[in-house]
């Protein structure tokens, strides 16, 4: 019964996670990768079927692999994350007027560059 629930609940938090790392794709200000990577373990100890589908899926494959085994993302996938982050808070900050919301999404839009500029990069 322990090891049921335990399952479900693996699966629900993985699948939310991949949830959320599928927004993050088009929301820049949520960080991909980690929750795919979160995805991924608790895919690992759920669910062999969700498991393999996840990483061998042709979109999520290579971000998971890159980082799993090199701990590193490509360069492309840096400046394409860096560019869509700003353009996406650049906008907002066009279509809302507010010098404290500036405030906050210029605050969020450097820490999420930081963090992605931190991350090693690996050629493909």
């Amino acid at each position: 019964m322990k090891s049921n629930i335990k399952k479900i609940l693996l699966i629900f938090i993985g699948s939310t996670s991949l949830a959320l790392g599928i927004i993050g794709v088009f929301l820049p200000v949520l960080p991909t990768t980690p929750f795919l990577l979160l995805a991924s373990i608790c895919y690992l100890k759920s669910s062999s079927r969700l498991y393999e589908w996840l990483t061998n899926h042709k979109v999520f494959k290579p971000i998971i692999k890159s980082y799993m085994e090199h701990k590193a993302i490509t360069r492309r996938t840096k400046i394409n994350a860096l560019l869509l982050l700003w353009a996406s808070l650049t906008i907002s900050m066009v279509l809302i007027s507010n010098i404290y919301f500036y405030i906050i999404l210029s605050a969020i839009g450097i820490g999420v560059s930081i963090f992605i500029i931190s991350i090693n990069t690996i050629d493909k």
